[in-house]
């Protein structure tokens, strides 16, 4: 039988090897949140005459964004980025406005707009009389449109709204650089990306703090505490993953990076329950043997679901990284290291934990004993 317990310093130290350089990027701040944290705008494009990000940088500047920065992207679409809330909304469309109903007295009017004499001496309208033309009586410069008895209503006039800032802007580098394909769009006002960092670290910190009440209510105090510790090592080996490309290659995260976390979180937990679960009942099948082997059972009984388990879920997220939309692929690259990562905790972080802590209180048991019964002598 392979002794996987045997080995658990090499775990631990593998552990270390992925996590510490995360850490240290991410304390050297190599995360680079995106403008769902950060608030602006920033927007992918292409132009025809394919100017450099110089070229646009320049004249984003002379336009009244001198803060705006400019990268060309590996798609070869020009990533424009702005502190700067600008609008993205489209232009509104045109707001109907309802037109007064003429009253009794404007209706038996003693002239018509267009200029045709209409009989007054009536003090009651001719029912006969048609409705005065709109449109055209706007047009041979009447005053009111007038003068039947009938309420009709002259056709609305609209109120046209005036285009966004970003319509403005996009037309003027369109004018300078031709024809524009844009690929996306996206302002964030900074007061909501603010809320969003608030909103996700508490997030985060109440699906830890509920998983870790429900593992000690469910398994004892060290099964939910190596749970959670092995589920403070995925988070960390995600967020520390995106802070080393965030560093070298300017990866940003998103808004559904948290999405992700929550939902490697759940996962890793999922895996270390099956592995608890056995431990537990194998603890009452081969009572009287050493923890660390009733636990080796455990994982080595379990190891093949949860490898096959895994590996359909990775299978799956690959594709949708390499082939997927380019809107998603932050979601999918953390998914994809969480569950990785997920897996082999379960397996090599959590239960050895266990083992060690087990193994440590025993020692310590022991070393009071000796201690005790030297003392009686």
């Amino acid at each position: 039988m392979y002794d996987i317990v045997g080995k658990r310093r090499w775990y631990f130290l593998f552990s270390a090897l992925i996590t510490v350089p995360g850490l240290i990027f991410i304390i050297i701040g190599g995360l680079k949140p995106s403008v769902d944290f950060t608030g602006g705008t920033v927007w992918q494009v292409q132009y025809a005459n394919d100017p450099s990000a110089a070229e646009v940088d320049a004249a984003l500047a002379e336009l009244g964004y001198p803060d705006a920065t400019v990268r060309r992207l590996a798609n070869g679409y020009l990533e424009i980025r702005s502190d700067q809330k600008i609008g993205l909304l489209p232009p509104q469309t045109p707001i109907p406005t309802p037109s007064p109903a003429p009253s009794g007295a404007e209706a038996s009017g003693s002239a018509s707009a267009s200029g045709s004499a209409v009989p007054s001496g009536s003090a009651e309208a001719s029912p006969s009389v048609t409705p005065a033309p709109s449109a055209s009586a706007g047009a041979s410069g009447s005053a009111a449109a007038s003068g039947s008895a009938e309420a009709s209503p002259s056709p609305t006039p609209v109120q046209v709204v005036a285009g966004t800032d970003f319509d403005k802007l996009e037309k003027d580098l369109v004018a300078r650089f031709g024809a524009d394909d844009l690929l996306s769009a996206n302002t964030v006002g900074a007061l909501i990306g603010s809320e969003l960092i608030r909103s996700s670290i508490i997030l985060i910190g109440v699906g830890e703090l509920f998983i870790l009440l429900y593992l000690w209510v469910r398994f004892g105090f060290r099964f939910g505490t190596a749970a959670i510790v092995a589920l403070l090592h995925d988070v960390i080996v995600v967020v520390g993953i995106f802070a080393i490309l965030g560093f070298f290659f300017n990866l940003e995260f998103d808004a559904l990076f948290v999405t992700a976390l929550l939902t490697v979180v759940g996962f890793s937990v999922h895996d270390t329950i099956v592995v608890f679960d056995r431990i537990r009942e194998n603890r009452i099948r081969h009572a009287g043997e050493p923890f660390g082997a009733i636990v080796n059972h455990s994982i080595l009984q379990t190891l093949g679901r949860s490898i096959n388990t895994s590996v359909t879920v990775v299978v799956t997220l690959a594709a949708l990284f390499l082939l997927g939309p380019a809107t998603i692929k932050t979601f999918t690259l953390a998914l994809l290291i969480g569950v990785i990562s997920g897996t082999y905790s379960s397996i090599f972080n959590a239960s050895q934990l266990l083992v060690a802590w087990y193994e440590w209180d025993a020692n310590r048991k022991a070393a009071q004993g000796a201690r005790a019964k030297a003392a009686a002598r």
